[in-house]
């Protein structure tokens, strides 16, 4: 069984076409027809939604260097509703544009309305209206999240702390609009925290949205309606004792609370797909009609959305070096962990990295997306690998064997049904959309090796539009220096959008190793890229655009290298 609250209310469902998208669930079963379709795509944002996890329901979280669990997220976030599977809002309260004002009485002239809708309203923000409650959604959950923020860090404070225009921007920023245009909504942005102020100083009533309803009791029910509602013949029918969460006609969805019994349903199932954050996967419902049969869901395996340092060996065979460190750190990120829970732990580890962050796809993308499956999707435009391959990172492989109950083998020991293997990132793609991943296999984690201070990260993003869009290409560059900073000792240069899979720029990287730290060297290197890619000719940009684009971005980096060394030496 699933169970989440929408506007209020609470829904359990058990039998249900686990393809079900939270739009098609919002439109055709409950008649919610104030969030509309756009794209289908997870672009336009007309769709976009307003969602809170719960606090005593199953939540991603985040595991600080003490191993001490934190918050990752906002207490509100977005999400498109398109693209996403209604069984991903198990354990959270599900808004829509509707439930924002503060209507008792179902009487819209008796409303009020909620400061993003006013100021919408004030600001002329809508003309059609058909994106207008997915822009009334991003700008409500900026509005709430830093309504909430101020007052915890000041509660004291009367005044909601002014929303900057970038933060406007950017929370509307996977919002599309054709007719009204940005400069009203913007607008509108700005004027929120003035609206709710006022209304404060008025002591006019305004509707919490934060849900105080009793989630311990949710939880036990949920439990309690689990194994009573399940039969004990159909659990016993289940190869793996695990009864999925909802069904229809055949149709599955399993929801694994834990790594083994993920490994197993994943052993009685190796041909299911496997859906992490669906925004990728999601377009196979909505745009390719697929109807998938078994389904295994990643959400409440909260193993994969942890993170970690530990310490490993060097292999340097110098004993000269005792007096230097032996060992180093590497990061371990959780495949499981969004782009949004990672964000934290990137900056502060790969400050670079993160600050690439805001020219990756939206914020309702963020929210949902993760690293394991922008990884597993095998995405020639995909913007994290060619990073991950610059960092030298490995990837973490689970292959869980085949159900073996009939042989007589007792599974109950999870080792004996999964095998691990750790490979370079660099050997993880083979060809255009195909991986290391056989069936019954799954990314466990991403494991990546902590920079040193002679280590620099060069990241630069192509695309049409600066903000949601697809790379035409993309270059990510680490370059190792000598302790003097003169001499390149090695290079790392990560390539998106030039071939059929993510790749290391080999040649060039030799071309750079051994030569000195100036911008000479890097416009030497430039010339052999054409040993290493031949980029593709598509919508986005032609072969020969991609080609000279890369090599410029290649020199750019040299001049930032030359930049930072002679910042550190004035």
């Amino acid at each position: 069984m699933i169970s989440f609250y929408l506007n209020g209310k609470r829904h359990e469902l058990t039998q249900l076409n686990p393809n079900t998208t939270v739009l098609e669930y919002l439109r055709l079963h409950e008649g919610q027809t104030d969030t509309k379709e756009g794209c289908g795509s997870g672009d336009c944002g007309a769709c976009t939604v307003m969602v809170q996890r719960l606090p005593n329901a199953s939540q991603p979280a985040l595991n600080d260097e003490n191993g001490d669990e934190k918050n990752a997220t906002p207490p509100f976030y977005t999400i498109n509703s398109c693209i996403t599977l209604v069984s991903l809002m198990d354990g959270h309260h599900l808004m829509t544009a509707s439930y924002l004002a503060d209507n008792p009485e179902h009487h819209p002239e008796r409303a009020l309305l909620h400061p993003a809708q006013q100021a919408m309203v004030e600001c002329h923000g809508s003309q059609c209206g058909f994106c207008t409650p997915g822009f009334v959604m991003s700008l409500a959950c900026v509005y709430e999240n830093n309504r909430m923020q101020t007052s915890q860090e000041a509660a004291s404070q009367k005044d909601t702390k002014q929303l900057s225009y970038d933060e406007v921007v950017a929370s509307i920023s996977g919002n599309l609009c054709r007719c009204t245009g940005y400069r009203p909504i913007i607008e509108a942005g700005l004027l929120m925290s003035d609206i709710g102020q006022q209304r404060e100083a008025e002591h006019s009533a305004v509707k919490d949205l934060t849900i105080s309803l009793a989630t311990d009791a949710m939880r036990s029910t949920k439990e309690s309606a689990v194994s009573g509602n399940v039969p004990a013949e159909q659990k016993n029918q289940e190869p793996h004792g695990i009864a999925p969460a909802i069904s229809d006609a055949g149709r599955q969805l399993y929801m694994p609370k834990s790594l083994d019994e993920l490994n197993q349903v994943l052993a009685a199932y190796p041909q299911a797909t496997i859906w992490a954050g669906g925004t990728d996967l999601g377009l196979s419902v909505t745009q390719h009609l697929v109807d998938h049969e078994v389904i295994i869901q990643l959400s409440a395996v909260e193993a994969l959305k942890s993170w970690s340092l530990f310490d490993a060996k060097s292999d340097s065979s110098n004993e000269e070096s005792d007096n230097e460190q032996s060992s180093s750190q590497t990061l371990v990120l959780g495949a499981g962990m969004s782009y949004q829970q990672m964000l934290p732990v990137l900056e502060q580890y790969f400050p670079s990295f993160a600050q690439v962050f805001e020219r990756i796809a939206s914020p309702q993308i963020r929210n949902m997306g993760t690293i394991g499956g922008n990884i597993a999707n095998a995405s020639p435009i995909g913007d994290l690998p060619p990073i991950l391959l610059a960092l030298d990172a490995s990837i973490q492989l689970r292959y869980c064997a085949p159900n073996r109950k009939e042989s007589g083998e007792n599974l109950d020991n999870s080792d004996s049904i999964y095998t691990d293997e750790i490979i370079p990132l660099s050997e993880f793609f083979l060809d255009y959309k195909k991986t290391k991943l056989q069936a019954g296999s799954y990314v466990v984690a991403i494991h990546i090796p902590l920079m040193h201070d002679n280590q620099h990260l060069f990241i630069h993003k192509i695309s049409k539009r600066y903000e949601d869009d697809i790379s035409a290409c993309l270059l990510a560059a680490r370059i190792d220096v000598s302790t003097d900073g003169m001499t390149i000792e090695n290079a790392k240069l990560g390539l998106g959008g030039m071939a059929a899979i993510p790749l290391l720029a080999t040649t060039c990287q030799q071309a750079l190793v051994g030569q000195a730290a100036e911008v000479a060297s890097f416009e030497q290197a430039a010339q052999v890229l054409s040993a290493d890619v031949t980029p593709m000719t598509d919508v986005r940009a032609s072969r020969e655009y991609r080609s000279h684009v890369v090599q410029r971005l290649l020199v750019k980096c040299g001049k930032q290298l030359v930049a930072g060394r002679q910042t550190e030496t004035a």
